[in-house]
């Protein structure tokens, strides 16, 4: 049997699974693997803290290589559901649209890795290994109880994964133009400055923080991390915030803070980034106090087989030969990454987390297509 992957990511968008809720998306996904002969496991993850969260770990057969499909099956806020053209959750198709929430990102996907199983198992039959599916609910949240909780039972379980392709959307305008080999790390630094609360007209009273808060803040502007490497951007810190809470213009203020995110490259980890950042701020004098918050260390899968496979598949589909990228936010590649090769590819997501988020049918039928392809290639006699 093939299985529709428009018509099942019409289903999948019509779960309103707005993390951390799954309502009944899981499911749908793991009914439609189980048809293909696949074993499921359904797992409640809770142990990191944080709202209880559903995940999915999929295998059909049991040999060596398992090649694993992965994505997460939660979505963010509609948002204003009336500036909204149709129902975020009805997963309409509208003049070759599929409409709603997820359909990009990446519900749309989901369904196409299905829908390329159900079509390769049709024509070839079981793989010579296995192939798996590793899908979460929590990617667009905390991502505490997710890809994490889920890598961690299938260590203690024995299950081992050769390679990885995550669905998220990597096209930015045309489906086959991106392939995403690796993230920059991402962490929040919270800076704040303390002094004495008293009146302006008596200065020599209090001691106002805001001054050493703006040189050290400046300092931090003035920071530039590195030009690059081979395969990403620059290092960026962008100061996003600066909190004083102060409604009276005849009040020095006891207390400043501000907040500043770096997104950084393979040049360094986050304790490097902490060590730059904090020698920064030493060299401008006085106290402070400095935290972070670390959501992603930075990661490279260098170009080898998986890349090419991904690669010659998409090429063969679109005519397009993919370029390799490293931008964007992160994705739950960063947890995969530490257990085999992971490449991304999925649909154009000029739309997603936006009102009226939709993707072509012909791009998930397309994606369809590439996922089949890179399954032949993966599991091939000759590779």
């Amino acid at each position: 049997m093939t299985i529709d992957p428009v018509a099942l990511a019409q289903t999948l968008i019509r779960c309103p699974s707005v993390t951390p809720a799954d309502a009944g998306a899981i499911g749908v996904l793991a009914d439609a693997l189980e048809s293909l002969g696949f074993c499921c496991e359904r797992l409640i993850s809770e142990e990191r803290g944080g709202p209880p969260i559903s995940n999915l770990y999929a295998r059909l057969g049991a040999g060596k290589p398992n090649f694993c499909f992965a994505g997460h099956t939660d979505v963010v806020p509609a948002g204003d559901i009336a500036a909204w053209t149709a129902d975020p959750f009805a997963g309409a198709v509208r003049d070759g649209m599929l409409q709603g929430r997820g359909a990009a990102d990446m519900k749309g996907a989901l369904a196409a890795m299905v829908g390329a199983i159900s079509i390769y198992l049709a024509k070839s039959g079981p793989p010579s290994g296995s192939i798996s599916l590793l899908i979460t609910g929590d990617e667009e949240g905390r991502a505490l109880n997710g890809t994490r909780s889920l890598l961690d039972w299938m260590s203690a379980k024995g299950e081992r994964i050769d390679a990885c392709v995550l669905g998220e959307p990597t096209n930015p305008e045309r489906l086959g133009s991106t392939i995403k080999i690796g993230r920059r790390g991402s962490m929040t630094g919270r800076l704040v400055v303390r002094g004495t609360q008293g009146h302006v007209a008596y200065p020599q009273l209090a001691d106002n923080p805001l001054p050493r808060l703006v040189r050290l803040l400046a300092a931090l502007d003035d920071l530039t991390l590195d030009n690059g490497t081979a395969h990403f951007d620059p290092s960026n810190l962008e100061i996003v915030t600066i909190d004083v809470g102060n409604a009276a213009t005849n009040v020095i203020p006891a207390k400043g803070e501000a907040a500043f995110n770096i997104r950084f490259n393979d040049t360094y980890d986050s304790a490097a980034i902490e060590a730059l950042v904090r020698g920064a701020l030493d060299a401008i004098g006085g106290s402070y106090e400095l935290s972070f918050d670390v959501t992603g260390e930075s990661f490279l899968t260098p170009p080898g087989p998986l890349a090419r496979i991904v690669k010659d598949a998409v090429e063969a589909v679109t005519g397009l030969r993919p370029a390799y990228s490293t931008t964007g936010g992160t994705s739950d590649a960063r947890f995969i990454h530490r257990h085999c090769p992971v490449v991304e590819f999925g649909l154009v997501g000029q739309t997603m987390h936006k009102i009226d988020e939709q993707v072509p049918v012909a791009d998930i039928l397309a994606l369809t297509e590439i996922y089949r392809g890179v399954l032949e290639r993966y599991f091939a006699p000759s590779r």
